[in-house]
């Protein structure tokens, strides 16, 4: 799985044209991985008349079902706006918003419910891997976000590994770095949730991945693809991020 998130960029006409690129290439040109789009809220409706081939995705919804909650987006309206997905926990979000992992665990059960699959962020910012803190911090998010969903909830759900300080840095996990953290994610949701459910798993890289460096990434075992963040934003470079699989 290759997905592009977009953040906040792209003009609502930018933002269809992109997608309309990326979904005429692969239209022509199968890809051999599932690939989805991550554009702001108010393009998701328009996207999803743009793509026949690649999945949708939001890029975060409300901790609520609905209700007096002005300027918040529910589960069940990017459901009804064509994603099939939703990114929750970004970094972004972790350090811009305060978002805590039980707050995320109520999104993902309010995603869950509305039919959408969470694409469930976590990773350690740069003072907690110097500090050899990074596998606690990582089992804490995990723990706290997805122990509390049934087998068959967790069954729906994609991790992604983003180490904060490769996050728009330039500065990239190396290979190792990435597919050590990523044995250790599924040998914790193996511990809780047994064999079969952990193997299934997909657990995505994120972070300064390009065309010049996702073929060495996704060559590990435990790396299934990547979340892609600036790379996502130019058609060709996103392209070849796909095909490097």
């Amino acid at each position: 799985m290759v997905a592009g998130n977009w953040k906040m960029n792209k003009t609502l006409q930018e933002g269809t044209e992109l997608a309309t690129a990326i979904n005429d290439f692969f239209q022509s040109n199968p890809a051999e991985v599932e690939v989805i789009l991550a554009p702001p809220y108010i393009h998701l409706a328009d996207v999803a008349r743009a793509l026949s081939n690649v999945g949708l995705s939001a890029q975060n919804c409300a901790s609520e079902p609905g209700g007096a909650y002005t300027g918040e987006v529910s589960a069940e309206m990017i459901r009804s706006a064509g994603a099939g997905y939703v990114i929750l926990g970004h970094s972004e979000r972790r350090t811009y918003f305060a978002e805590e992992d039980t707050l995320l665990f109520r999104k993902i059960k309010l995603a869950l419910d509305a039919g959408l699959k969470p694409i469930f962020c976590c990773g350690e910012v740069l003072r907690e891997r110097e500090a050899g803190n990074h596998f606690n911090v990582v089992k804490d998010q995990v723990a706290t976000a997805l122990f509390g969903l049934t087998a068959e909830e967790m069954g729906q759900v994609i991790i992604a590994y983003e180490p904060v300080w490769a996050i728009g840095t330039g500065v990239t996990a190396s290979p190792a770095q990435a597919q050590e953290m990523h044995a250790y994610i599924r040998k914790l949701i193996r511990e809780k949730f047994g064999t079969v459910l952990a193997e299934d798993l997909t657990i995505l890289y994120g972070g300064s991945c390009k065309p010049s460096n996702a073929g060495e990434l996704f060559a590990n075992p435990d790396v299934d693809g990547g979340l892609i963040g600036g790379a996502s934003l130019d058609a060709g470079d996103f392209i070849a991020i796909v095909q490097s699989f």
